[in-house]
């Protein structure tokens, strides 16, 4: 049985022609050093991101009728992200597989989250392509759906921004205040420094392009100060 064969029986695919599976794990770095083959496994991602994140948005509406949107882009993006899909690819062990140039392959390119995330969503391309979406449905079921318990409870799904006011408010009853330390640069690329506040004592500070930005630094920052009291 070659490799194609293995993946294709741990996935629960009825393939006639197995090896085509390849595609989905030539990395485009293996293309300098191996002129016979001509395409990466890039197209095949941007097919099977766009069908994970139709199908994964299905599957949320469908599950959880009441959440409001803004709750279902979070939790779609937790279970879309390249740590969850990672997870996915590690459990197919999906990099034994991979294409890689001589420089990836010795920077650990088979254990790369990025790279394992992508091949993930290439693989789907290829198997849509192969078998059509029902068959994907199936896999994401069986595969990637079932980690949303784990997600849930450990809140993934929540910005640090909504976590640390929960956070506060269920220890302070009070919410936390986000306040602008700094302004730094000409307008077009003005970098806010901004610090939030509880009680007024300053929990973390954070630095971005935008004020969004550094409040969302700074609430990632506060979340590890509360962590270590």
């Amino acid at each position: 049985m070659n490799k194609f064969n293995k993946l294709a029986t741990t996935l629960g695919l009825k393939l006639d022609n197995p090896t085509q599976l390849e595609l989905a794990f030539i990395h485009r770095s293996y293309l300098n050093e191996n002129k016979s083959y001509k395409t990466s496994n890039e197209r095949l991602e941007f097919l099977g991101d766009s069908i994970l994140s139709f199908l994964t948005s299905s599957f949320l509406y469908d599950k959880f009728p009441y959440i409001p949107e803004g709750e279902l882009t979070n939790l779609r993006s937790s279970m879309v992200k390249t740590t969850t899909l990672a997870k996915v690819a590690l459990s197919l062990d999906l990099g034994s597989y991979l294409l890689l140039s001589r420089g990836e392959e010795e920077g650990g390119g088979r254990k790369n989250p990025s790279i394992l995330a992508d091949t993930f969503e290439a693989l789907l391309g290829i198997i849509y392509l192969q078998k059509g979406l029902p068959i994907v449905k199936k896999i994401l079921e069986s595969r990637l759906y079932p980690l949303l318990d784990n997600i849930l409870e450990e809140k993934a799904y929540k910005d640090a921004k909504s976590m640390f006011q929960e956070l506060i408010q269920e220890q302070k009853r009070v919410s936390p205040v986000y306040k602008v330390l700094s302004e730094k640069g000409p307008d077009h690329v003005k970098e806010f420094t901004i610090g939030v506040f509880v009680d007024d004592i300053l929990y973390g500070k954070g630095s971005g392009k935008s004020k969004q930005e550094g409040e969302t630094g700074a609430a990632k920052a506060a979340l590890e100060k509360w962590k270590q009291k």
